[in-house]
């Protein structure tokens, strides 16, 4: 209902509507529901002499139940949120008025329904509702569909008016922390000037938060916390929650310490750490994810690498790993990835039982005030989609944000879903201390210079209550000064980085030496029974049920194994062996090219079957998942899963390859670069369909060069195999091989059913992943070399065969990079000196390899001549018959001769 909605209704229309909540509750709503709720009730309490029902006071009483509901959804309106504000004190809709009521009503005893009480004077409804939902803190949670939620967090503001008791030993306790916090940041600026650490000043609050959600963990039965977040305070949180030691931190502002590791490195404010931390005898690791500087992009990986130790701890993993983000306002509206994860937390796929997010609120993005950056009322209305509760809470009111994120956390452990806390708080400094934030902000910023740092206002707020003496508090302070003055004289120890834990038996050095990948026939046969026998009474689609047979079959023959069949079968035997297997992707159990089915659909009753799960061996597991439709978050989350689990296949694949660069954030700043700046490794697989049959530009080209472009240093595994015992081998090679490195795969689309792509039994159980094959001929009498990659190779075979072309050989490069030059050389140098050498590629000149691999042969003091599309700003053409020309054409010039 609108303000004044009530009174300027008229009584006929007020009747009709009434008359139609007798007949059906349901079909007028819910404000009403409650309002006519109140007013039957009123009729069972509000009598007069003759037995008539008084009309008036029965709408006083339905008023006042309006009034309770409305406070609870609106209350956050009038809450005194903002430290830079004076509190507002009047809204139209939570005037008494608004719903017939007057001061002459307030010392009336009404009935009341889910009330503390069943019967209660105006007066002190009106004081529970006000210091409920109108002090420091402002809650929105009557968006909640389902009603128990609603009520039990009702149960737990009300009766405590959203303000509970701390003891003495709690209150010292958060002044501990915020003297930690704010002195910290002062102490950086007066020893450090002019560098850069991304002040946490104004929002201080954040450090007693995490440090009571840390310490609510035993109770919780939480063993793992996992949080991220961007650059402003992290420092901060390093400190003061993951209990990195000052001296370290302050070496690496004095930049006399190295990276620990051999590559790159990070800017201090993006680096990850860990540690372990006894709670009474309850161990809790506590880690925070390295990230780079793009806002938001972190999430997904943190919940990717939650979900995977929940995965790991079983049964009860979603209680005992629990994921914190920490956001900037600007960043939550701003940054579609965070709807992105949001998203994700109750798909099955990717749910991790419920994340806490923070959001630091500075009130100011960089420069850019709240309404030039968000349409909403407040930063965090997009997560009004996940039907949660959010607090936004008073940024200097450090009592009343412990209390939410208790709240928040009961919340999580009860109904396993996200709860959002704001902390509203400002930004001290410009966005770094080298920026002058009042050129921008004059009257922001003049009041922010009068403002008291928040361990003062506290400590005077203690001192005001009585029973802390004043020189306790001071000592308080001193002692935090104490210690970081005498952190800067030490020199700090050092700490490995990387490659512990689970990653301990890893390699930190990337090999060439072959892996032996084969397995033996009569494993393989085993296994391919295994995955055709489906349950007793399971009916698959007729032709779902066809190629399971068929499948078999070509195992038994030896012969005809395609490609969907040689992938099965790797998985299979990865999980005999102890391995597990996570795929993620849109449509990935049946395959956007109708290949895979490794999940079978009951054509009856819709149940679903994954043969692969009857070949894992105990401890092993295989996921298949059909991801929401997302290429960033979803790939930041399977990397993050990655990362927590180097014995298992991580694998994410892309509709189209080049649907990838929705996530190109995360290729660039994670999966390419992710080890040399924070010596995390990852074995993360992606498949990338990629080749030209004129379906236009997106869905064509996976865009090779880019992955090309981010090479060096042996940081992935670029590689575009032609054929199926060839994928077989490079899945079985990932997890084999000593080390991890992210694997980009160029998969085929039209090849997955081509009649001469397919393998044979001895293929896949002999030898290993061939980095270059070379084809039909001999090099030494040829007049020319067809160097090539992917799926045009079977079109120069076959114009090869046609033509009967004897002195021309074929070279497929499978692996891109690292390239195997030695086998390039090999090739180069069995070649009679007129022997001419191409490149051949379906791509346009600027695109595709060829830019990339012409510097390996001018390295072999090779002259290497280009056949292919001219260069395009475009992948691909949109006409399938100019494509066919485009293609013929490329075939003309590699036979010319």
């Amino acid at each position: 209902m609108d303000a004044n909605f009530l009174a300027a209704m008229s009584g006929e229309s007020l009747d009709t509507l009434y008359r139609q909540w007798q007949r059906s509750a349901g079909s007028v709503p819910e404000e009403w529901r409650h309002f006519f709720s109140g007013f039957a009730l009123g009729l069972d309490n509000v009598r007069v002499s003759d037995g008539g029902v008084n009309e008036q006071e029965a709408l006083k009483l339905s008023g006042v139940q309006s009034l309770i509901y409305r406070y609870r959804s609106l209350g956050h309106l009038l809450a005194c949120t903002d430290p830079l504000s004076p509190c507002q004190l009047f809204h139209p809709l939570l005037e008494l008025s608004t719903f017939g009521l007057d001061e002459s009503d307030l010392d009336t005893i009404f009935a009341c329904r889910r009330f503390l009480k069943p019967r209660a004077s105006l007066r002190e409804i009106l004081e529970t509702m006000r210091e409920t939902y109108c002090r420091e803190t402002g809650v929105e949670f009557m968006h909640i569909q389902e009603p128990d939620e609603r009520q039990w967090l009702i149960d737990r503001m009300e009766p405590c008016r959203n303000h509970p008791d701390f003891s003495i030993d709690e209150k010292l306790h958060i002044l501990e922390k915020l003297n930690q916090a704010a002195l910290f940041e002062q102490f950086l600026h007066r020893r450090f000037i002019g560098q850069k650490r991304f002040s946490l000043e104004g929002g201080e609050i954040l450090i007693p938060v995490l440090d009571r959600i840390v310490h609510n963990c035993p109770e919780a039965g939480i063993s793992d916390v996992v949080m991220g977040m961007s650059h402003r305070g992290r420092l901060n949180v390093l400190t003061h929650i993951l209990r990195k030691p000052y001296e370290t931190l302050f070496a690496e502002f004095k930049e006399s310490v190295s990276p620990g590791f051999i590559g790159d490195g990070d800017v201090k404010y993006h680096k990850g750490y860990s540690c372990d931390i006894d709670l009474d005898g309850h161990p809790l690791h506590v880690t925070i994810a390295a990230n780079p500087s793009h806002l938001e992009a972190v999430n997904a990986v943190v919940e990717g690498k939650c979900r995977a130790r929940q995965d790991r701890y079983g049964v009860d993993g979603t209680s005992r790993v629990l994921p914190v983000l920490i956001h900037g306002d600007a960043a939550f509206s701003g940054q579609g990835s965070v709807m992105e994860v949001l998203n994700m937390s109750q798909l099955d796929g990717y749910g991790t039982g419920g994340t806490i997010h923070i959001v630091l609120n500075n009130q100011i993005g960089f420069t850019t005030i709240p309404k030039d950056s968000r349409s909403t009322c407040y930063a965090t209305d997009v997560a009004k989609m996940l039907s949660c509760p959010i607090f936004h809470v008073q940024g200097e009111a450090p009592e009343s944000a412990l209390h939410a994120v208790d709240l928040a956390l009961a919340y999580r452990r009860t109904f396993h879903r996200d709860v959002v806390v704001e902390l509203i708080c400002y930004r001290r400094h410009g966005h770094n201390e080298g920026d002058e934030p009042a050129f921008t902000q004059p009257i922001m910023y003049q009041k922010i210079a009068s403002r008291s740092s928040i361990n003062r206002i506290y400590s005077a707020a203690l001192a005001e209550e009585g029973g802390v003496p004043l020189d306790t508090l001071e000592m308080m302070e001193r002692r935090v000064s104490d210690t970081l003055e005498s952190s800067l004289k030490k020199t700090p120890d050092d700490r490995p980085v990387g490659f512990s834990d689970l990653w301990s038996t890893i390699s930190t050095n990337y090999s060439a030496e072959p892996v032996l990948t084969a397995v033996s026939v009569e494993k393989l046969v085993t296994t391919a029974r295994r995955l055709a026998v489906l349950p007793s009474g399971f009916t698959p689609h007729v032709k779902i049920g066809a190629l399971i047979q068929k499948r078999f079959e070509a195992v038994l023959k030896g012969e005809g194994i395609d490609w969907g069949n040689a992938e099965t079968l790797a998985y299979a035997t990865l999980l005999d062996q102890g391995y597990s297997v996570r795929l993620s992707g849109q449509d990935s159990q049946r395959g956007t090219f109708n290949h895979r089915h490794c999940v079978v659909i009951d054509s009856h009753d819709e149940r679903s079957y994954t043969p692969l799960e009857t070949v894992a061996r105990e401890g092993a597991g295989f996921q298949a998942w059909n991801s929401l439709l997302s290429e960033f978050g979803v790939l930041a989350f399977e990397y993050g899963y990655s990362l927590e689990t180097p014995q298992s296949l991580t694998l994410w694949e892309a509709q189209f390859g080049d649907f990838a660069n929705g996530a190109q954030v995360i290729i660039d700043q994670f999966v390419a670069s992710g080890e040399t700046k924070w010596n995390r490794a990852s074995g993360l697989v992606m498949l990338l369909p990629h080749g030209y049959e004129g379906q236009g530009a997106e869905h064509s080209s996976a865009r090779v060069e880019r992955y090309l472009q981010l090479c060096a240093s042996e940081n992935m595994i670029v590689t575009c195999p032609s054929t199926p015992a060839q994928m077989f081998h490079l899945l079985r090679r990932q997890m084999l091989q000593t080390f991890r490195k992210p694997l980009v795969v160029f998969t085929p689309k039209s090849l997955l059913r081509h009649p001469i792509c397919i393998s044979t039994v001895a293929e896949c159980c002999s030898g290993t992943f061939q980095t270059c094959i070379v084809g039909s001929g001999d090099i030494s009498v040829a007049r020319q070399i067809l160097f090539c990659s992917g799926k045009i190779y079977y079109e120069l075979e076959e114009e090869r065969v046609r033509l009967s072309q004897t002195t021309t050989v074929i070279v497929r490069i499978e692996q891109l990079y690292p390239l195997d030059v030695n086998a390039v050389k090999g090739v180069i140098d069995q070649c009679r000196d007129d022997c001419k050498l191409y490149w051949v590629q379906e791509e346009p000149e600027n695109m595709g390899t060829w830019q990339y691999i012409e510097r390996y042969f001018k390295g072999l003091s090779a002259s290497v001549a280009y056949i292919g599309r001219p260069a395009d700003s475009c992948p691909a053409v949109g006409s399938h018959h100019i494509h066919a020309e485009q293609q013929a054409k490329i075939l003309a010039a590699a036979f010319l001769e």
